[in-house]
């Protein structure tokens, strides 16, 4: 049982890591396009998209440490994409996770699936990315309805 169930990550493994380095090239992809276009909602949509399918790819084989990854960095978007501006600092710190999750992607153990490495430098930048998030300041929604220009009435000296 025990080795079926390997049997089945192994053969599922390659084509995740197709699947997900392509998730993640679409990600940067929309980092690329908010950099561009600060703050568009299409993009950090397609972004936090991108991200979930991600992390429930990676848990079906049971990848803890890049489905965790991607659901923290989901779950800081999704909280804060309303309220922020997201700004050239944040950005980058965005975009650094992604560089992390690629490269720890690459490490990935193609028969265990398991990687060899701590979670610190995911945790590390991902507190850089809060921080920034932090440092932003808040957006206000702008009313959606129209102000009427009304003429006052004249005063009659």
């Amino acid at each position: 049982m025990l080795n079926d169930r390997m049997t089945q990550r192994s053969q599922r493994l390659p084509d995740f890591l197709i699947e997900a380095e392509m998730l993640l090239a679409k990600s940067e992809e929309c980092l690329v396009h908010l950099q561009l276009i600060n703050n568009d909602q299409d993009a950090i949509n397609c972004m936090l998209d991108t991200l979930l399918t991600l992390a429930n790819r990676a848990d079906a084989l049971a990848l803890v440490a890049v489905s965790s990854f991607a659901r923290s960095i989901h779950a800081v978007l999704n909280r804060t994409h309303q309220q922020i501006d997201l700004q050239d600092k944040a950005l980058r710190a965005l975009k650094e996770c992604f560089i992390l999750m690629a490269w720890q992607l690459e490490l990935v153990d193609i028969n265990t699936g398991k990687l060899g490495l701590d979670d610190d430098e995911q945790a590390r930048l991902l507190a850089a990315f809060i921080e920034e998030i932090g440092r932003t300041p808040l957006r206000f929604p702008v009313p959606a309805r129209d102000y009427a220009c009304t003429a006052l009435p004249a005063r009659h000296a």
